[in-house]
């Protein structure tokens, strides 16, 4: 499903995107994009951390900054300027949460937003060269998947 929700953000205009993907649920009560980055992160931290292991040994001779997967930690408050994990928190507004993760090779921006009981994360990649374009060919279509079941396993979490 998706969604209007609260104003999400991108990397860069939509025509200059090399990735984009919004993917939206609706949950039985309101919640913050804050407590949707803990929950999903830390299901992912539980299923996920042995990829980001592999993407980090792979990646390391193209000299890509290893980051190491999610932490599963549930902060109760974040603000601009602090990390989660490998991203950093480019703007927290109210029913908004951007976070980035960048290098030489891409840009990545996520943005959760909330809107009543609907809740929507916004993934956009700018690449910069051919390993990033290389990268997002193969972690394009899993990062879908992983998104896509993350909010669904959200969704029945609070059912």
């Amino acid at each position: 499903m998706q969604a209007q929700t609260a104003q999400f953000q991108i990397v860069a205009p939509r025509d200059r995107l090399s990735f984009f993907d919004i993917q939206s649920i609706d949950l039985p009560h309101p919640t913050t994009p804050l407590q949707v980055y803990a929950a999903v992160s830390a299901d992912m931290a539980r299923r996920l951390n042995w990829a980001f292991t592999l993407r980090d040994l792979i990646s390391r001779p193209f000299g890509v900054c290893a980051i190491g997967g999610f932490s599963g930690a549930a902060p109760s408050s974040v603000a601009a300027g602090d990390r989660l994990d490998f991203f950093l928190v480019e703007a927290v507004r109210d029913g908004c949460l951007v976070l980035t993760e960048r290098d030489r090779h891409l840009d990545v921006m996520t943005c959760i937003t909330c809107h009543d009981r609907t809740v929507s994360i916004t993934s956009s990649v700018l690449t910069h060269n051919g390993f990033g374009k290389a990268y997002m060919a193969v972690v394009g279509p899993a990062h879908r998947m992983i998104v896509a079941r993350g909010l669904r396993r959200l969704a029945h979490s609070l059912s």
